[in-house]
Order: C-alpha cells, then structure tokens, then sequence
C-alpha cells in the first residue's frame, strides 16, 4: 500500500486557490472560444464547477483562518499558563491579540481593592507599552461589559444607537471596539478593552469569540497569579515570623527547650545550648532523658506531671552534674503547650543558670560576715575612689583577756575553733546594734558606730554591744569547761576621724583613721576581762541609760593627761 502524505493546512489552502485559478482561466478560454462539438451541458458544467471551486476556496480560507486562530489561543494559552509572572504572560498576549484582532490599541483591567475597574497593561499595534496620559478609551462600553458580564462588539462606535450621545465615543472618535468580561466563577474581575480608531469593521464574530476564549483562559491564569502572589505574601510574612522568632529566641538570656508529649526534645535555643553545653543539633529530636541524662532524675517526674494535670511548675531549683560542666544550679520553669483545642502537645521548659548567681552570693555572705552589710551598701563599683572624709564616731575595741597563754596549751584547730566561737559572739552584738566591724585584730574585734550610715545615738548603741558582748560571753561560758573560758575587755571613745577607702587600686580595705582609735584602743588596753571601760565624753551622753562607776585614770601612751574613764555595770 502506498503512503499516502497529507498536506497541510496552508499548503492546502494554496492548491485549492491555485486549481480554482486554473479552473477559472480554462472557463474563460473555452467561454471564449466556444467549440460548436461541445455541447450546452459542459458549459453549464464548468460553470457549476467553477462555481464550486470558488466556495471551496472560500471555505478553506476561512477554516485556515480559524486553525490559524485556534493555533494562536493555544499559544496564548500555552503563554498564560508557562508563568506566574503575570505582567511578563499579558505584554505578550496582548501583543499577540493585537496582531489578530487588527486591533489599533489593546487594554487589559483589574478591579483593584475598592472594586474600581484600572488599566493593568495597555499595548498598540506597534507593540510599545500605552502611556496612562493617553489611554483615552470608551469607559461607558467598559462599565456595560462590567455590570452585564456580556461582551461588546461595535463596527462603528460612531454610528451604533447603543453609544449614540455618549461623549466618550464621540470625543475619541471610536470606531470599532470589542470589549469582553474577565470572569472567574461567574465573577467578573476585570475587562480586555481593544479598538481602532481609524477603521469600522475591523472586528468580526470570529475576533469577538477569539476574545471572549483567551478572556477565559486570562481570567484563570490572573485569579492563579493573585493565589500565588497572595501565598507569596503570606510566606513573606511567616518568614519574618520565623526569623523574628528565632532572633528572639536566639537573643533570650533564659534557655528554652520544647518537647513534644514523648519527652522527645523539638526545639533548642542558643542560651540552652550553652547552659547544657550541648549543640542543638544533638539535642532535638531525641529524648531529653537520654540526650542529657544528668537531668533525667530532676526532670522526668515535672513532665509527666505537666503533662497529665496541664498545669506548669514555677520556680523548680536543681543541681545536676552535667559532663562538660560538672555540677550547675539550675532553675526550671514547665509550661503545657497547648493548641488550638486546648489539648497539649508537649511542654515548653524555660531554664535559668544560677551558677553563678549562686556564687557570687555565696561570695557575698562571705563578705558580709568580714564586712558590716552597711559599708557593703555604700559601695559603688563605678564611683568608687580612694581617700576619706572627716566624720564624728563611736569606737570599741574588744580584746580577749590571757589568749596568748591559753593557746599555748591547744592545738590549733581545736584553738581556732574556740576563737571563732567568742569573736563571733562579739561581732554578732556589734552587727546586732548596726555597728561597722572594721576589722578582726588577731583575738581582739574593732569596730565604730554612726558611719557609714548616721546615727545619732552612736554612743549609746555602742554601749549597748559591749553590754551584749559581756552577756553573749557568758552564755558561752555555761557550754565550756573552766579552762577553755575567754573574756573580753571592752574600752569605748567617742571622737572624730578620716573613713574612707584606703590602699590601692588592687586591695581596698575601708577603715577609720584618727586619734580616737589610738584612744578607744589604749582603754580597752586596761580594761580587765568582763570589763567595759568607756571615756567621761561618752560617759556624758549616755549617762541617763547606762549605769557606770568612775574607774582609775588611765595613763596612755602618747597621752599627757590622764584619761577620766568610766566603768559601765549594765543599762538602765
């Protein structure tokens, strides 16, 4: 069997045009010639056939036109749906339904927000972009199409009774004008506008129908483009959202770890992270009991419980031994995550690193037990600076009685501890009546009253602790066997002095120079054990709340008189 070659559609078109040509010119050569041996009915044959071939010819043409249209909306459909760069997809299309159509100009709109009809792309027949200044168009035609959802099709804008009157058409001096509904879902969303001013009759059913199927095809890829801009967007958006979130989290001094309804770890910050000394790619997704066993014991028993009651736990402190760090303390806080049902989908643990906290607390109370809270309450890092000012003060020295024989019999953690047991009684009374300790001198304790913070009855609180000294020392004395026994001599002077910082930049200790110290402490220096000697100045202000005796004058060294002292027997 032979193989049979089809031709195509304008190859076809080309030989019909061509027989019928071939035809016509042999009819009219034999209707000129006309042979007597050929009968009247071959005439009329060759008539009808001539007749025929025309039409034939006709109809081929018109079907090419319309494989040709039906080429182009593919292609335009083809166009449309290759991107959703939308404005790219119309500059083509309308480039391209210019050509078609014999359109002059071409103009393609979208309801924007408040539903008003505007120009999205404009095109003309040369293929440059309409400027908004010269896009002078029929918006009465528009506006039907719009509000009816049916497409217009005028030959002559100038002459059809639909348009008669309206200035728009007369203004612009219209012509022939096809406009047809952008529509999705029996929605229209906007228009596709063509026209030509110059010529009547350029558009055809054919061109209207063109329309109306790219319309369609337009209307689809248009809504497609606003999803996808619109899904876009809200990406954008959740982008932020995350990137903010992770900054926040990524920026919160506190860690935050996540776990889902199985323990298994979902999320990680920076700070937890460094608290656990664990990287975040070790941790999450795997259970927090076996990623980090040394909190396993701490916090196995809270989840299950936030888990199962919904309620969190506030403020839960731990010690765990974790094995890059050794020993933390660490403070938990456990909270239910819950989603939109309120049904929990895991627990959110917020910890805190108190190690250090802890540390430099302790190291606190350790200085508060070597210096009074009020001289700790004075100082300021950022202004701190060497040197003193003059100020009036109570001093006392308290010293213990016969300490160099008695530790000559003890060894010395046993001598220590005794020590520590009476000194402590005395600064306890001195802190007691908000006394500054200055310093602990061996066996003996100084300290002063009315400074850093004033006080206007310094003398008399003063008294008051080494009353409370005497008294603390006996009640040591009733735990303690005859020779392990220690007592204080107490002498007190009131006076001015320089307190302030003094040493150096690398060792500051705060203290009181002046002559009154050297007196306080050569009084005490003659006080006998359980005495308490104070000076006839303090004597005066007090001498209505405590009850004294005169005692011998004292000769001190460095004194050219001698010093009128008192001895205080208790408070009155």
């Amino acid at each position: 069997m032979n193989n049979v070659t089809i031709p195509s559609d304008a190859t076809l078109s080309n030989q019909v045009f061509q027989l019928s040509r071939q035809v016509d010119q042999m009819v009219s050569l034999i209707f000129q010639a006309r042979p007597a041996s050929l009968p009247g009915s071959v005439y009329d044959g060759l008539s009808r056939l001539s007749a025929t071939l025309a039409e034939v010819a006709a109809k081929v043409k018109e079907q090419d036109a319309e494989r040709q249209n039906l080429r182009a909306l593919a292609g335009i459909g083809e166009v449309v749906n290759s991107s959703l760069e939308l404005d790219v997809v119309l500059r083509i299309v309308m480039d391209t339904l210019v050509r078609l159509t014999g359109a002059e100009r071409g103009f393609l709109m979208l309801r924007n927000e408040t539903g008003e009809l505007t120009i999205r792309i404009a095109r003309n027949w040369e293929q440059e972009s309409i400027q908004s200044s010269d896009a002078a168009f029929s918006r009465t035609i528009i506006n039907r199409v719009a509000q009816e959802s049916q497409p217009v099709l005028t030959t002559n804008a100038q002459e059809d009774p639909r348009f008669e009157g309206q200035e728009s058409v007369v203004a612009y001096n219209l012509r022939s004008v096809l406009c047809v509904p952008l529509m999705v879902k029996d929605r229209v969303i906007g228009v596709i506008y063509a026209d030509n001013r110059i010529r009547s009759g350029i558009f055809t059913e054919v061109e209207r129908d063109l329309l109306v199927a790219f319309a369609n095809q337009a209307a689809v890829a248009i809504e497609n483009a606003g999803l996808f801009a619109s899904v876009n967007r809200s990406l954008a958006e959740v982008t932020e959202l995350k990137n903010l979130m992770d900054n926040i989290f990524a920026s919160i001094a506190s860690g935050v770890i996540t776990s889902d309804i199985e323990a298994n770890i979902t999320l990680c910050n920076r700070a937890a992270e460094s608290i656990l000394d664990h990287p975040a790619k070790d941790l999450v997704g795997r259970r927090l009991d076996r990623s980090i066993p040394g909190l396993s014991p701490f916090l196995t028993a809270p989840l299950n419980q936030v888990l199962q009651s919904n309620q969190p736990i506030i403020g839960l402190e731990c010690s765990p031994e974790l094995p890059n760090r050794g020993t933390v303390d660490l403070r938990f806080n456990l909270s239910p995550l819950v989603d939109a049902q309120q049904t929990t989908q895991g627990v959110a643990i917020v910890l805190d690193d108190l190690t250090e906290k802890k540390r430099l607390e302790a190291q606190r109370r350790l200085l508060e037990r070597m210096v009074s809270p009020a001289v700790l309450a004075q100082i300021d890092p950022d202004s701190l600076q060497l040197g003193g000012h003059r100020a009036e003060i109570t001093v006392l020295f308290a010293d213990i009685r016969g300490f160099t024989s008695f530790s000559e019999g003890l060894d010395p953690e046993r001598l220590v501890a005794i020590l520590n047991r009476h000194i402590a009684a005395a600064a306890e009374a001195v802190l007691s009546m908000e006394g500054t300790i200055d310093k602990f001198l061996g066996d003996a304790i100084m300290a002063w009253f009315n400074a850093p913070v004033p006080q206007a009855d310094h003398v008399l609180r003063a008294v008051h602790s080494a009353v409370a000294i005497r008294s603390a020392i006996q009640a040591i004395h009733k735990d303690l066997p005859p020779h392990l026994r220690l007592s204080f001599g107490v002498g007190i002077h009131c006076g001015e002095a320089v307190l302030g910082w003094m040493g150096t930049e690398r060792r500051l200790e705060y203290t009181a120079i002046g002559d009154c110290i050297n007196t306080a402490k050569r009084i005490q220096e003659n006080a006998a054990g359980g005495e308490i000697l104070i000076t006839a100045d303090c004597y005066q202000r007090v001498k209505n709340q405590v009850s004294a005796v005169h005692a011998p004058p004292i000769l001190a060294k460095g004194k050219r008189e001698p010093l009128r002292v008192y001895r205080v027997n208790g408070l009155i």
